[in-house]
């Protein structure tokens, strides 16, 4: 089979609506959400050729039982250049709104990154091509599509891209959990890029050395640390929450 596969109704769904080419969408034979009934619409239009199978097979199609029956073929992911991302950008005016990760391992913690990114407004999620998970099916799963609708970058040295977005007017503020400042203290309402680290060691050394600032989540008893994604979410939202106010 050509490409990749993305399955679930969401996933499925953005893809449909973005511009990423599609081969073939593969649907359960025994489906009945309305759902499904709109996406099998919006194949046909683009001429993606639709094919009705059972459920074992949309299982081993996707690899998963979890395919809420239905699966698409699709081209690659393609990342998006961080020059590119930064002049479309600067084009339009807009404050610089970025989170970046440092070492991100599990692909359920990224998607559900990549997801509450696109849900606070931010323009681009950037992560590095080693030692970190990069985007994949399960990926585009826990995101419910929203690769489809963030620019993700992927590169080769975090420190030098951090350089980059400090020279394009961004401050960089890192999530560390033994900092003294609050998010709730800190100043997000500038070009801002929000940098978290990976689930077990955090954000590394020269990484750290890049922000400009270290901040923390306050804590008010039960285990000592949040997850990697939830703590993402309440520091993505505060920013968002200062952004719009």
């Amino acid at each position: 089979m050509q490409g990749e596969i993305i399955y679930g109704i969401n996933p499925v769904r953005e893809a449909l609506r973005g511009n990423r080419k599609a081969f073939e969408l593969f649907v359960q034979e025994s489906a009945t959400d309305h759902r499904i009934g709109k996406m099998i619409a919006m194949a046909e239009e683009r001429g993606i050729a639709v094919r009705r199978r059972g459920r074992e097979d949309l299982a081993r199609l996707s690899n998963t039982s979890h395919h809420q029956g239905v699966v698409l073929s699709v081209a690659p992911f393609v990342y998006t250049e961080l020059e590119e991302l930064l002049s479309n950008i600067q084009i339009s005016e807009e404050t610089l709104f970025f989170l970046l990760l440092d070492g991100i391992q599990d692909p359920q913690n990224l998607g559900a990154l990549i997801r509450t990114a696109a849900c606070a407004g931010v323009q681009g999620v950037i992560i590095p091509k080693d030692r970190a998970c990069g985007v994949t099916p399960v990926v585009e799963k826990a995101s419910a599509g929203a690769v489809e609708t963030v620019p993700v970058v992927q590169v080769t040295n975090l420190v030098h891209c951090l350089e980059r977005l400090k020279q394009a007017g961004c401050w960089a503020f890192g999530l560390a959990g033994e900092s003294r400042t609050s998010i709730y203290q800190a100043d997000f309402k500038g070009n801002l890029v929000l940098v978290i680290g990976g689930e077990g060691d955090g954000i590394r050394p020269l990484v750290r050395k890049q922000c400009d600032h270290l901040v923390a989540i306050p804590h008010y008893g039960g285990v000592a640390s949040l997850n990697a994604s939830v703590a993402g979410g309440v520091a993505l939202f505060e920013a968002a929450r200062q952004r719009q106010g």
